[in-house]
């Protein structure tokens, strides 16, 4: 693997507040089903991937009203929420591997380079799977959740790019000035999802327009906090 660089968000301090890790009311939400790591093959373990720590789901619910005030009928829809560690390092090398093959390369043939260029395009989006107490995997901490939306007729929102897409697609306002045609639809709908979010306390991940958080040190960085008070979960 790639050699990387901490994050910056990771110069924060945790401060540990040891609140549990609770279910998602499912039945609140939209579902991505069945979850799209753990059809992979991804080792959740005994706990399921739609965890989250408690403060982190009631702020999660706190959203999905403000929705329903905005857009009736419309939910949001839960990708990945918790992630052990494990997880995380299932799902970088899976992330790698396809991007090997989407290139028409071999694993077992690729020069030094080729492989930097690539693990570089996945830390672009995917967190380093560190066991470092200092610099854990945001989904390991319970705190992270990737989302969309799904409209009053039951269907995914349009948002210009698939979750974990590799591509500058991913930034939150790629679509902003864009000629596209749908651009501004695309936009609009990104923006609505963190509007909601933003007004329940999530922060958005800088690169990804489905990542958000809340208590952890992405999320204290971005508000300028300076302690984070959810670390890596050791189960």
């Amino acid at each position: 693997m790639t050699t990387y660089q901490t994050r910056p968000y990771h110069q924060i301090p945790i401060l540990e507040c040891g609140e549990l890790l609770v279910a998602i009311p499912l039945d609140v939400f939209a579902v991505e089903s069945p979850h799209p790591y753990e059809k992979l093959g991804a080792p959740y373990g005994e706990y399921s991937p739609y965890y989250l720590r408690q403060s982190v789901v009631e702020k999660l619910i706190q959203a999905q009203n403000y929705l329903q005030l905005l857009r009736p009928h419309w939910r949001i829809q839960i990708f990945d929420a918790y992630r052990p560690v494990a997880v995380q390092q299932f799902m970088v090398d899976y992330s790698f591997a396809t991007a090997v093959r989407e290139r028409g390369l071999s694993e077992a043939k690729l020069t030094p380079q080729q492989s930097q260029e690539i693990w570089a395009d996945v830390f672009e989006i995917w967190a380093v799977p560190s066991m470092d107490k200092n610099t854990p995997p945001p989904h390991s901490t319970g705190a992270a959740v990737d989302i969309t939306l799904v409209d009053d007729g039951g269907q995914v929102v349009n948002m210009g790019s698939p979750i974990d897409d590799l591509s500058e697609r991913s930034h939150p306002n790629y679509y902003t000035n864009s000629e596209y045609p749908e651009a501004q639809q695309y936009h609009a709908h990104r923006q609505l999802l963190y509007d909601v979010m933003l007004k329940a306390g999530f922060q958005r991940n800088p690169r990804e327009w489905w990542h958000f958080c809340y208590g952890d040190q992405m999320w204290a960085w971005l508000n300028q906090i300076p302690t984070a008070c959810y670390g890596r979960l050791s189960y």
